[in-house]
């Protein structure tokens, strides 16, 4: 199922003396079910193109449509809450809180009853592999695979199937960054997740359904 479209999707960084074009014309589809990868050299956009799809900002051209309305006519607020997922390098933990705790935040938030915001976390952190044993514990006690884990959990909460992981294994050993890749494509051919994964390690591209050049402002599909 089609989750998500770039239609002839432009951006451009408009300074004193310069106009830079960073992303040109890029019109791609996203569906769910699938994983894919998004590669490209430093300041080639990537963090452009996330950004655009998170409704962290707006195109300076075309579309980003999601489930068919443009990311232009939302509250992007709403949308970033309520429509997708971001599973970021750097966890993004709150450190006084407890994993449990953290799972619930997002859920509370959306004004979900903390029985029901509890209940759900649970769920999700099961989902990912984490035991009640790990519920008490603060971020800082675990280990960096574990804390990947619990954000993912985190990101779960949400009821869109469209989740983004920036640079996820970034931070993680080898053994760790395998199993996070498997957890993001088990969410994907499972439960119906559309999958982006931006990375930098060629090592987890065989994994993927399909891998994204990001190269001169345009996204090309290489595999």
């Amino acid at each position: 199922m089609n989750i998500l479209e770039l239609k002839d999707v432009s951006f451009s960084y408009y300074g004193k003396y310069r106009t830079v074009d960073v992303i040109k014309g890029v019109s791609y589809t996203l569906e769910t079910g699938r994983v894919y990868g998004v590669v490209g050299k430093s300041g080639s956009g990537k963090t452009t193109l996330v950004s655009l799809i998170a409704g962290m900002m707006l195109p300076t051209g075309g579309d980003v449509l999601f489930e068919g309305k443009s990311t232009s006519e939302m509250d992007l607020d709403l949308y970033r809450r309520d429509k997708l997922s971001i599973v970021f390098q750097s966890f993004r933990l709150l450190p006084l809180l407890t994993v449990l705790e953290n799972v619930t935040y997002p859920l509370e938030l959306r004004h979900v009853e903390r029985a029901k915001a509890e209940e759900i976390a649970r769920e999700k952190l099961r989902r990912v592999g984490l035991g009640e044993s790990y519920e008490s514990s603060l971020p800082g006690m675990l280990s960096g695979g574990e804390q990947q884990r619990v954000a993912i959990a985190r990101a779960l909460t949400g009821e869109s199937r469209l989740l983004i992981a920036d640079e996820p294994t970034g931070n993680l050993d080898e053994e760790n960054s395998r199993n996070t890749i498997d957890l993001l494509v088990k969410l994907a051919r499972e439960e119906d997740y559309a999958v982006v994964i931006v990375t930098h390690d060629l090592d987890v591209l065989p994994k993927m359904d399909t891998v994204l050049k990001l190269s001169d402002g345009k996204l090309v599909e290489i595999k």
